[in-house]
This record gives structure tokens, sequence and C-alpha cells, in this order.
């Protein structure tokens, strides 16, 4: 990604199915609102000094963590579906978020959403998430914005328990 450093004034980004394998140069992005790079080959989030960012598409790459997205504390929407994340981690700072979309991953829990509380529409379905445990603790501080979790497709979507701990 040469060359961005230039284009102060950027707002929006869209360079989604390019094979890019590194997110680089764009540090000096302060002004971008909307960041897609969906479909391309990046595997860790390098987001450093993008605080102002809102929305963040990293579908479909080869990402395995969540760790990089601290500092974009403005950021409203992120889908990261269809990737290889194991684990919810780095997502505490994100207060301002409305939509977190990990659908198609590999994620086995959930946790790190606790401080979200602007949470609206949660996405986890497609996962490995077997227990319905935690799911409590994780949503309590959304609990009055949250709309919408999608659980299907994990083992935990075939529970007996699983309608009445959702409601």
């Amino acid at each position: 990604m040469e060359e961005l450093e230039h284009f102060h004034l950027l707002q929006i980004l869209e360079l989604g199915s390019n094979r890019l394998r590194v997110m680089e140069n764009l540090q000096t992005l302060t002004n971008l609102q909307e960041l897609w790079l969906g479909r391309n080959r990046i595997r860790t989030v390098d987001l450093c000094g993008l605080n102002c960012i809102r929305k963040i598409s990293l579908q479909s790459s080869r990402l395995t963590s969540m760790i990089g997205l601290q500092e974009c504390i403005m950021l409203e929407e992120l889908y990261l579906s269809h990737n290889g994340i194991q684990k919810m981690e780095g997502l505490s700072t994100l207060e301002n978020l409305h939509i977190l979309d990990i659908s198609s991953n590999k994620l086995t829990a959930i946790g790190d959403i606790e401080k979200l509380t602007r949470l609206e529409d949660l996405w986890l379905n497609d996962n490995q998430i077997a227990s319905l445990e935690d799911i409590d603790l994780a949503v309590s501080g959304s609990r009055e914005k949250l709309t919408t979790i999608y659980l299907e497709r994990n083992p935990c979507a075939s529970l007996p328990n699983y309608s009445s701990t959702l409601r």
C-alpha cells in the first residue's frame, strides 16, 4: 500500500480483493472514516494512529487475531467474518461499537465485550462456541441496546436451553 501517506484528507479507502498481505502506510490517514480491506491475504491488524475511523471491514482475509484494533476508539462497525480468529480480544476499548461481525471464524467462547455498552448487533454464527455459560456476562454492558445476537450453526445452538437463555 505504497504512496498512501500523501492522501491526508482521504475519508474512505476501499482496497478489497487485491491480494494485500500487510497493512502499512495507514498511520498518516488521520481523516480516514472507513477502511474496506476484505478478501485480501492480511494476517495481522496494524491500525496504529487511526483513532477516528468508524468502519472497518477485514472480511475473508487470513486474520488469526483481533489484536491491533485497540486504538480505533471511535469505531462503530467492525466486520471480521470468514477469517481464522480463535479468541475475542482487544475489543474492550471500542466502546462506540454498534455492530460486531465475527461470524465464520474459529471462536470457542464469547468475551472481551462487557464494556461495549452501545453494541446493537453481535454476529457470532458459524463458529465453534459450545457453551452459553459466559454469554450473560459478556453482553451485560450492552443489554439495553443489544437487539440481535446471531449464534446459529454453533454447537451451543443445539442445547436444550438455547432459546430461553438468549431471551
